[in-house]
């Protein structure tokens, strides 16, 4: 008989590395394989799954509004779409939302949104080591290479700007810019913070040449760093924000939302979608945002996101030669190593802990935010075990 492997080779495309485990069902921040093994999950889906898996309050939710439709056309609007956005604008502190399906997707539509106000000639700019998805649009703003070798041509007059660089921030921005867009932490790129000094001067030279301001807070997103959005942390307020991952409770969902100053650049029949604001996604998306920002979700994360880095730290101090630093905030941390992180993971997954490497030495943390001290503690003794042998 052949194995679930050796029938995933023959019936997909080769394009995941998949990890040696055959999951069987999830249970809070564990997932449990077939042989009945648990792993600690410090992935979560990659950012997905913020409450963990089979969520009482999300299971109810999704099998309550399963029962009434499952889909419906964007032509009528339904009760639970208005529930989640009312929900997600008052939370994110903006005016009108767009619902997509991912966060690739809502990507592509606030691209589209930036051409409607901007015109087709001016510029836009993300940052180097980027990530923002693999469709066209956002592909051609991600600026790491690998993802877009053999891709090209790609879309027109779209340039990055170093990251973190003042200089060449301001040696490229300038009356015939459109919009600028980045994580506030890199992601895919490795864990990257945008600096204070960066962000003021983004602020700067918005009010200077009234360019856009866009923050992709896919993955770093809803609580994830311990507030809202990693842009409260600083003195701005994007003019549309992105979304996804966290927002759906592990369906698909995804969303950018803007101000009221561009609640019109799309007129009736200008954009729009089959699948998104899916309703079982906006019932689940809705225990989503009530948990963290009503239940004290956020509050957990940022504190229990301080316990986890501070004893990172320390590790790194005790283990100089492995760990070479520890960045990020909240529930989105990273542990650059200095050598291939891919060899810790596979040791830690040993020691029944998931986690995932990203940018070749970083070792990404993306934990459920229901994740208890002792599950962290168990976390940074596989870590320390992992990296000690």
């Amino acid at each position: 008989m052949k194995t679930i492997f050796e029938k995933e080779r023959e019936l997909f495309l080769p394009t995941y590395n998949r990890y040696p485990l055959e999951i069987s069902y999830g249970e809070g921040a564990y997932l449990i394989d077939k042989k009945g093994d648990r792993y600690l999950d410090f992935f979560s889906g990659l950012a997905v799954n913020a409450l963990g898996y089979a969520h009482p309050k999300i299971v109810q939710a999704v099998s309550e509004q399963i029962t009434k439709f499952a889909h419906l056309s964007n032509n009528y609007i339904t009760d639970i779409q208005i529930e989640f956005t009312e929900k997600l604008l008052k939370n994110a502190h903006m005016s009108r939302a767009f619902l997509a399906n991912s966060g690739t997707e809502a990507i592509e539509g606030t691209l589209k949104l930036i051409r409607l106000k901007k015109g087709p000639d001016k510029k836009i700019f993300s940052l180097t080591n980027s990530f923002h998805g693999r469709t066209y649009g956002a592909m051609t703003l991600t600026a790491r290479e690998k993802y877009k070798k053999g891709f090209e041509p790609l879309l027109q007059n779209i340039g990055h700007i170093e990251f973190n660089s003042i200089e060449d921030l301001e040696s490229k921005i300038n009356e015939n810019t459109a919009a600028i867009i980045f994580e506030l932490i890199q992601g895919e790129g490795g864990i990257n913070e945008v600096s204070s000094e960066f962000i003021s001067k983004v602020a700067e030279l918005r009010e200077k040449y009234g360019f856009l301001f866009i923050a992709d807070a896919i993955q770093d997103g809803v609580g994830r760093s311990g507030k809202g959005f990693v842009h409260e942390y600083y003195n701005i307020t994007p003019d549309v924000l992105v979304v996804a991952k966290s927002i759906g409770g592990g369906l698909p969902l995804g969303a950018f939302l803007t101000t009221e100053e561009l609640c019109n650049v799309f007129p009736v029949g200008k954009h729009g979608t089959t699948f998104g604001g899916n309703p079982v996604s906006c019932a689940a998306g809705k225990v989503v945002l009530e948990e963290v920002f009503e239940h004290g979700l956020i509050e957990h994360v940022a504190e229990l996101g301080a316990y986890l880095k501070n004893n990172l730290l320390k590790m790194k101090d005790e283990l100089p030669d492995q760990i070479v630093d520890v960045r990020g905030r909240g529930f989105i941390l990273g542990v650059e190593l200095s050598f291939d992180a891919s060899e810790v993971v596979k040791k830690m997954r040993a020691r029944k802990v998931l986690t995932n490497a990203t940018n070749q030495k970083v070792l990404r943390l993306l934990p459920p935010y229901i994740i208890t001290k002792e599950d962290a503690d168990l976390f940074l003794g596989a870590l320390k075990d992992s990296l000690k042998n």
